[in-house]
């Protein structure tokens, strides 16, 4: 069969936030593509053994981690469980967060503390230990197939559209996106030289189950409205990205942040739209 770049068979990735939403959408596609998965989820149990079970279905190993990732010891111990359990690691996918709405003046050092000890901390000492598995994982590809040429590591982090545009309300939430886009291409720059890429990838409006459970007035038509592209995106889209981004053929690629939100973060918001001709400015 001839090379296909885009295959993620033989990848073994570690998913966090994988029990519902995004991380379950890109869990899922990361084994369509062929990968061995591990599924990490704080809460949703259900969500995440359910998963689980489709990806067995798929001919493909899965398992789930339970971490509560807002504790350095708790990010430590479940990326190495997956590599216990995979045999290794190639990839990461950093997915697990808090999305906090709440007043500038309502912020409390708790809620503070908890939005950025998951958003960014986590992130942060998950890829830590996820690159010291990646390099053990490049030696022995290397030891095995000491003539062939290892397309390096993978890490992929989940940031947002808030990253790059304001909205009331979400100032913790938005500083921790901010702090995981500057991370994420610093440690780009990092780990060249290991031949582990890095990037982020910030979605707009991606339709999850919270957003029905949170808000009984959300319909996807008026959300529809919103995205320039005239859809709202849902986690599969994100996905099919996710898996480009573990894939050999984003091998190239790295110290990027994907602005994944349908023209979202592209479209100038202006009250009413000007009239078309030319004028002086």
């Amino acid at each position: 069969m001839a090379y296909n770049p885009y295959n993620l068979e033989g990848k073994l990735a570690l998913v966090t936030g994988a029990g519902t939403g995004i991380g379950r959408g890109v869990a899922l596609e990361l084994a369509r593509q062929g990968a061995d998965v591990v599924l990490h989820f704080a809460h949703s149990s259900q969500g995440a053994l359910e998963a689980v079970e489709q990806i067995k279905a798929m001919g493909h190993r899965a398992h789930a981690v339970q971490a509560d990732l807002r504790q350095v010891n708790e990010c430590l111990r479940l990326v190495d469980e997956a590599a216990e359990f995979l045999g290794g690691l190639d990839g990461l996918v950093s997915n697990a967060g808090l999305t906090a709405t709440i007043k500038f003046l309502d912020m409390t050092e708790e809620r503070f503390d908890r939005i950025f000890n998951l958003n960014i901390r986590g992130e942060y000492f998950c890829a830590q230990q996820a690159v010291r598995h990646i390099l053990k994982r490049g030696e022995e590809l290397h030891r095995i197939h000491p003539d062939g040429t290892w397309t390096g590591g993978s890490i992929v982090n989940i940031s947002s559209a808030h990253g790059a545009v304001g909205c009331a309300n979400h100032t913790a939430y938005a500083g921790t996106k901010g702090a995981i886009n500057a991370f994420s291409r610093t440690l780009a720059v990092e780990l060249c030289p290991q031949h582990i890429r890095v990037n982020v990838i910030a979605p707009g409006t991606i339709e999850v189950p919270s957003y029905f459970t949170l808000d009984p007035d959300y319909s996807r038509e008026e959300a529809n409205k919103i995205v320039p592209w005239g859809r709202v995106g849902l986690p599969a889209d994100v996905g099919y990205l996710a898996a480009y981004l573990l894939s050999d053929a984003s091998e190239f690629m790295t110290g990027q942040v994907l602005y994944f939100d349908g023209g979202l973060t592209a479209k100038m918001a202006l009250p009413i739209q000007p009239t078309e001709g030319e004028r002086a400015s």
